[in-house]
C-alpha cells in the first residue's frame, strides 16, 4: 500500500484529528495518553524520545514503546530529537511499526536541548534539516512530520516552513512562540505567525499555544483556519479540555490511576501529574504537598489524593452562599481549571523592561536573587561565585557546536572526531583514536605472517594415504 501524503494522511489516517495532546517530556505517557482520549482527546504523542538512545539501548525502547501493544492508543505519532539524518532514519526505522508517523522535534527551547543540540536550536540550520527529512521521507513507510516554534519574523518563519514542506514534511505543528519564551518569559503565542504559515502551505498544519479550554480550540481554529489544535499545559491541568468540561479534580485523579494500575509507568509521572491536577488545591492545603512529595509508592500517592478529596468536600460543606473563589480563580480549586504561569519580575523604574532571572542573578551576584538551588550551594560553599564572566569559556567542535577537544587535530568533540577519523583512517592523539595506526600494525602483521601450504593429496598406497591412517588407527 503506498505511502500517504498531506491531507489524504490526515483525514483518513489520523481520521481528521482536530483535538491534539502534544508530546511532553515524561508527562504524554500511555496511561494519560489513555485518560485523554477517554476525554475527547483524538490524536496523541509519545514523549519526546532521543534517537541516539533509542538507537543503542534495548530497554530504551521497551521502557518508551515495545511495552505493550494497546489498540485504543491510536492513532500515536512517536516524537524524536535528533541532529544526524542517519541517526534519526535508523530510530524512526525501529518505531515505525508501532505509530502512524514519526516526529521530529524542533520546538523543545530548554537548555539540555541547546547543550544536546537539538530541537529549536537546529531551526538555523536549514541544510541539516532538509537531509534529515529527505531521507526520512524516502526510507520510512510512515509519513514524517514537523513540530516548530516561529522566528520573530513572519516571513522567515513561512519561508522555514516552505524548505520544510519541500523536504517531505507532511504535516506541521507550529507553536506560535520564539526559542526564547519559555517559563516566566512565555508570554503570549502569536496566531498571527501561525495562520501565515497555514496560508503558504498545502499541508495539514496544527496550532499549539494559548489553548486553555474548548473556547480557545473552537477560536484559534476559526482565526487561523488550521486543521486541528494541540494542547500541552492545558491538557496537564484539565484532560477534560477537549470535552469542553470541567470537573473536580478527583474524578480525573482516581480514573488516572486506575488507569496507572492497569498500564505501569515510573512513579515520578504519576507523582509530577497529581501536582499538575491538584495544582489549586495544594496552594490551600499545603501540608499535604509535601505528603504528595515524600510518598514512595502508587498507594501512597493514591492515599494523598484520597485525603485531598476528603478535604475538598470538607471545604464545600462549609461553603457560603454567594461565595466567590479565592485568588482571582475562574472556579474553586477543587475545579479543573487551567494555570496561568505568572510573569517575570518586574524590571527597575529605570529601564521599564522585565528581565529574565538570568539578569537578575547576574545583577552584583547577590544571594537575594539566585535561585533556592544557587543559594543552598552557596551554603555549603560560601566561597562559590556565580560570577558569569569567572566561568572557563569553552571553544566550540566545528560540526556540531560541543565543547571541542584541545588537542584534537581535527578541532572536533570526540564524538565527531572520532567519526572522521574512522572514515579518513585517521589518528586523533589528542583523542586517544589511532584509527591509522592500528590499520598499518594489522597490514604488517599480515604481511610478516608465512603463507599457509596447501597440503599435498597423498595416493592410494602412499604413507598418510586414508585406508592407511584408519588402518594405524584401528590396531
Amino acid at each position: 500500500m503506498p505511502k500517504l501524503q498531506g491531507f489524504e494522511f490526515w483525514s483518513r489516517t489520523l481520521g481528521g484529528a482536530r483535538h491534539v495532546v502534544a508530546p511532553m517530556v515524561d508527562q504524554s505517557e500511555l496511561a494519560w495518553r489513555l485518560l485523554s482520549r477517554r476525554h475527547g482527546a483524538q490524536l496523541c504523542y509519545t514523549p519526546m524520545l532521543h534517537a541516539q538512545v533509542f538507537v543503542r539501548d534495548a530497554n530504551y525502547r521497551k521502557e518508551n514503546l515495545y511495552c505493550e501493544v494497546c489498540p485504543e492508543d491510536r492513532p500515536l505519532i512517536v516524537q524524536f530529537c535528533a541532529n544526524d539524518p542517519e541517526v534519526f532514519v535508523q530510530a524512526a526505522l525501529l518505531a515505525q511499526d508501532y505509530c502512524d508517523a514519526i516526529d521530529l522535534n524542533l520546538g523543545c527551547p530548554q537548555m539540555i536541548a541547546k547543550r544536546g543540540h537539538y530541537g529549536a536550536f537546529l531551526q538555523e540550520e536549514w541544510d541539516l534539516l532538509q537531509r534529515m527529512i529527505l531521507l526520512a521521507h524516502e526510507k520510512l513507510s510512515v509519513p514524517v512530520t514537523c513540530k516548530i516554534r516561529v522566528f520573530p519574523e513572519i516571513d522567515k518563519t513561512v519561508r522555514y516552513a516552505q524548505m520544510l514542506e519541500k523536504a517531505g514534511c507532511q504535516l506541521l505543528t507550529v507553536h506560535g512562540r520564539t526559542k526564547e519564551q519559555k517559563g516566566p518569559l512565555s508570554g503570549t503565542a502569536s496566531w498571527e505567525h501561525i495562520k501565515a504559515v497555514r496560508k503558504a502551505v498545502a499541508i495539514p498544519v496544527f496550532a499549539n499555544g494559548n489553548i486553555q479550554c474548548l473556547r480557545d480550540v473552537e477560536r484559534c481554529i476559526q482565526d487561523t483556519g488550521v486543521q486541528g489544535v494541540m494542547s500541552a499545559e492545558g491538557n496537564l491541568h484539565n484532560p477534560a479540555l477537549f470535552e469542553g468540561r470541567s470537573p473536580a479534580v478527583w474524578e480525573l485523579a482516581e480514573e488516572y490511576l486506575d488507569i496507572v494500575r492497569q498500564h505501569p509507568c515510573p512513579l515520578s509521572y504519576v507523582r509530577a501529574h497529581l501536582f499538575k491536577l491538584w495544582h489549586h488545591t495544594l496552594q490551600v492545603h499545603q501540608q499535604l504537598r509535601e505528603e504528595l512529595a515524600k510518598v514512595k509508592t502508587l498507594e501512597g500517592i493514591a492515599a494523598v489524593s484520597q485525603e485531598l478529596k476528603l478535604r475538598c468536600q470538607e471545604d464545600i460543606s462549609r461553603q457560603k452562599e454567594g461565595e466567590k473563589p479565592l485568588g482571582g480563580l475562574p472556579f474553586f480549586h477543587w475545579i479543573c481549571q487551567p494555570y496561568f504561569r505568572p510573569g517575570p519580575r518586574e524590571g527597575s523604574k529605570e529601564n521599564g523592561g522585565a528581565r529574565s532571572k538570568r539578569a537578575l542573578e547576574e545583577e552584583e551576584g547577590s544571594t537575594d536573587v539566585l535561585s533556592k538551588n544557587k543559594q543552598k550551594k552557596q551554603l555549603r560553599n560560601p566561597h562559590k561565585t556565580f560570577d558569569p564572566s569567572l566561568k572557563p569559556k569553552y571553544a566550540k567542535c566545528d560540526q556540531c557546536g560541543n565543547p571541542k577537544g584541545n588537542r584534537c587535530v581535527f578541532n572536533l568533540c570526540r564524538g565527531c572526531c572520532k567519526k572522521r577519523a574512522f572514515k579518513e583512517t585517521a589518528d586523533c592523539p589528542g583523542h586517544g583514536l589511532l584509527f591509522k595506526t592500528k590499520f598499518e600494525k594489522s597490514l604488517a602483521w599480515k604481511g610478516a605472517q608465512p603463507r599457509l601450504q596447501e597440503p599435498q593429496q597423498a595416493g592410494p598406497g602412499e604413507p598418510g594415504s586414508f585406508p592407511e591412517v584408519m588402518g594405524s588407527a584401528l590396531a
